[in-house]
C-alpha cells in the first residue's frame, strides 16, 4: 500500500489562508478522486476541498477550525 499526503490547494487566486470549517469524511472511509474531503472558508466562500487520489483515509491532519495555508497537509489517504 502506498500512502499519498493530501495538501491544502490554492482555492483562490488571491487566497492562501483558509479556516476549516467540517470534515465530510471519517477516517477509515473510502473516497475516488474528486470526492469532497472538507469544507473551507475563505473570507467571501466556503469550498470543497476534493480528493487527488482514490483510496482509504487514515490520517485527517488537521480539525475543525484550524487556520491553514496552502501547501499544508490535510490527510492521508492509503491507497494500492
Amino acid at each position: 500500500m502506498t500512502r499519498t499526503q493530501v495538501t491544502l490547494p490554492r482555492l483562490a487566486e488571491t487566497v492562501d489562508e483558509v479556516v476549516i470549517s467540517e470534515w465530510l469524511v471519517d477516517i477509515g472511509e473510502v473516497v475516488d478522486i474528486g470526492t469532497a474531503l472538507l469544507m473551507a472558508e475563505t473570507d467571501k466562500a466556503v469550498v470543497e476541498v476534493p480528493s487527488p487520489v482514490a483510496g482509504l483515509l487514515v490520517e485527517q491532519c488537521v480539525a475543525n477550525e484550524d487556520e491553514v495555508t496552502t501547501g499544508t497537509v490535510i490527510a492521508v489517504i492509503e491507497h494500492p
